[in-house]
């Protein structure tokens, strides 16, 4: 799913749906947003009708805590804001990352340090889950959420390596996933999130959102528009 131009959330959108293919087990179709004559957005899915194979395997699930013994990213950002030592403008950034109104319960296994710049390698693991009840609906419903939740901090994590920076600019070009079993958006789901390359103010990420028995459930991709400053960023203390 490319992104074109910015959208206008005070605009109605355009969907122009394109029957690119229709088989008998895979169909595809081609979605267009359009807002003021202009594209915004563009979508290819494909579908498919359920269907057995002996062809099976999968990655195996990373060994991590339970998200009932790890601090939600509220707390945590709570704790890095008691320190009397932060300097003004980080207290103002994790501020404003705590009056988000984030309709997603967020558990990061292992947090990067808020007070360390040093270079960390390119990969993160979140519990994730929508806040709320969704229950036992359409499973097209819980992909739609998921698609939502795969998005959040998932570009982020090519910043890793190079945490000395500042972001100046940073946004999606594309963003591709494949649904692989049934799941549940507002159950915990592992996200495992690396990035395999950086460069040419374009950084790829890759991530997996497994469910609590191990079994992989989604996979996504994304490549975005990063933009830093030339100069590395002062400590935050």
């Amino acid at each position: 799913c490319p992104f074109s131009v910015p959208g206008d959330p005070k605009v109605p959108v355009l969907y122009e749906v394109e029957r690119t293919r229709t088989g008998k087990s895979f169909s595809v179709r081609s979605v267009k947003a359009i807002q003021h004559g202009k594209p915004i957005f563009t979508c290819q899915a494909s579908f498919q009708l359920s269907q057995t194979s002996p062809v099976q395997h999968q990655f195996t699930m990373p060994t991590v805590p339970p998200p009932e013994e790890l601090l939600t990213q509220e707390e945590l950002i709570q704790k890095f804001l008691q320190n009397p030592n932060l300097a003004e403008r980080y207290r103002k950034h994790l501020n404003k990352i705590q009056a988000e109104d984030v309709p997603i319960d967020i558990k990061p296994v292992n947090p990067p340090d808020v007070f360390c710049s040093e270079p960390q390698e390119p990969k993160q693991l979140f519990w994730v889950r929508a806040r709320g009840y969704i229950g036992e609906t359409d499973m097209k419903v819980h992909c739609c959420v998921a698609a939502y939740i795969s998005d959040y901090a998932f570009l982020g994590t090519a910043l890793l390596p190079h945490r000395q920076y500042h972001i100046k600019f940073m946004v999606s070009l594309d963003h591709s996933m494949w649904f692989h079993a049934p799941f549940r958006a507002d159950h915990w789901m592992l996200y495992e999130c690396e990035s395999p390359w950086a460069g040419g103010c374009r950084g790829l990420v890759q991530g997996r959102l497994w469910r609590r028995d191990g079994v992989l459930a989604v996979t996504c991709a994304q490549e975005g528009v990063i933009r830093v400053n030339q100069t590395p960023n002062q400590s935050k203390l």
